[in-house]
């Protein structure tokens, strides 16, 4: 494997979520934020606008979920996706992120494992945040964002 720094532009993030009220929404605005201070091209999107074409246009991408029912990701529209995104996304770092109320984040590992096996190049083990992101935890998403910028300068 080949691995060239992107040169005479800006690597391309893609963040993809879906939000039921609205704290998964805020991660993906802050991640956001902190790939566009590292120098990043962002685009962010809720799922049901995204399509897996789009992701051939990004550097890197991250997908976000809020932890739904018995901690799971959301099913309707983001396993979906993802499903049909993997193929998409062999030689890409990607990141998953999301909000959970309660339990201790179990969702997010489950979801990293799936992931990783699947053939995904996690760039972590995935940010969960509780509730709402604020003070500390917006600092994390930040750094997140910043994280997947340099995994995105960088392409196979």
């Amino acid at each position: 494997m080949i691995i060239t720094p992107n040169k005479g532009r800006a690597a391309r993030v893609g963040i993809i979520y879906w939000s039921g009220a609205g704290s998964t929404e805020r991660m993906a605005s802050l991640i956001a934020r902190g790939a566009e201070a590292s120098g990043a091209d962002v685009t962010v999107k809720n799922v049901a606008d995204a399509t897996t074409d789009e992701l051939a246009g990004y550097d890197a991408v991250a997908f976000g979920s809020p932890a739904m029912g018995s901690e799971s990701v959301e099913e309707s529209e983001m396993v979906p996706f993802i499903k049909e995104a993997v193929s998409c996304l062999a030689d890409k770092p990607a990141g998953l992120f999301g909000s959970h109320g309660w339990g201790d984040g179990e969702w997010m590992r489950k979801w990293t494992d799936e992931m990783r096996r699947a053939g995904l190049r996690l760039i972590d083990d995935g940010l969960a945040v509780r509730e709402s992101p604020e003070g500390e935890a917006a600092e994390r998403c930040e750094a997140f964002g910043a994280k997947l910028a340099r995994a995105a300068e960088f392409v196979v």
